[in-house]
């Protein structure tokens, strides 16, 4: 049937693209999901009640910039997939610091005369987390990574005399981060902050502005790191394999439609 040959293709073209992708990217793109979800259980006093930032700032720039320079190499598609796969492991290891909260036992530190029982609770509620906060930031970041990779590749048109300069790169990557960290941030303030913990909307709006201005910043410091990793695909032809069954995938698609 077609369909089932679609999805046979489809699955064919994303195991490819997880070869071909360098299996550093991957690991330092799912470890930092995984990292920014613990972090995110510590706020950062900004001594005023309408910001807030939690310290998942210092590592989701990782996030952004790394599906910026796979949207540039391999496009939308291929980074909204590498979202997905990133999403199913970074829910995949939660299970798994859930079930090691239930499991009974003692944290190292909570060994504080008197307070043992409540600093344990407090590592195995950070760790094993709860359930509107991991739903809220799982659809938060695919929600922001899918704007983010959208985007950027909408940009790419705008640079097609100078495609692969660091200008085209560097535009193309702060205006898609700007607008994926602001969705990602209010998105996940609406959803957790001010369903759950009594925020009012202007501290939504304030921190998903503040935590946006931050998180670019810091992209800003390390985007010639993936300008650079971009360019060094380009030069070393990574990712040909997948070009060529794409291109081999659209042309099987045209000589059906052709044919029909």
């Amino acid at each position: 049937m077609q369909w089932t040959k679609k999805i046979h293709q489809e699955w064919k073209e994303f195991t490819i693209l997880l070869k071909e992708i360098p299996s550093y990217v991957l690991v330092l793109f799912v470890a930092s999901l995984l990292i920014m979800n613990l972090l995110a259980n510590k706020s950062i006093d900004c001594g005023t009640p309408y910001l807030a930032l939690d310290c998942g700032i210092f590592v989701s720039w990782i996030s952004f910039l790394t599906l910026d320079a796979l949207t540039k190499h391999f496009g939308a598609k291929a980074a909204n997939e590498v979202s997905l796969f990133g999403i199913v492991f970074s829910l995949f290891f939660s299970l798994i610091f859930y079930l090691a909260s239930l499991v009974p036992g003692v944290w190292g530190e909570s060994f504080i005369e008197g307070s043992e029982d409540i600093i344990n609770n407090a590592l195995n509620h950070t760790f094993g987390g709860t359930w509107y906060v991991l739903l809220g930031s799982t659809i938060a970041f695919l929600a922001s990574a899918f704007i983010n990779n959208g985007v950027n590749s909408l940009l790419a048109p705008l640079f097609r005399k100078k495609p692969n300069s660091r200008v085209a790169f560097f535009v193309r990557s702060y205006v898609s981060t700007s607008i994926a960290q602001f969705c990602d941030n209010l998105i996940f303030a609406f959803m957790v902050s001010y369903l759950f913990f009594s925020w009012t909307p202007l501290q939504c709006v304030t921190c998903a502005l503040t935590g946006m201005g931050v998180e670019l910043l810091l992209e800003i410091l390390f985007s010639f790191y993936g300008y650079h990793l971009t360019e060094k695909w380009r030069k070393e032809e990574i990712g040909k394999a997948y070009f060529a069954y794409r291109m081999e995938k659209e042309k099987e698609y045209e000589s059906d439609h052709h044919g029909n």
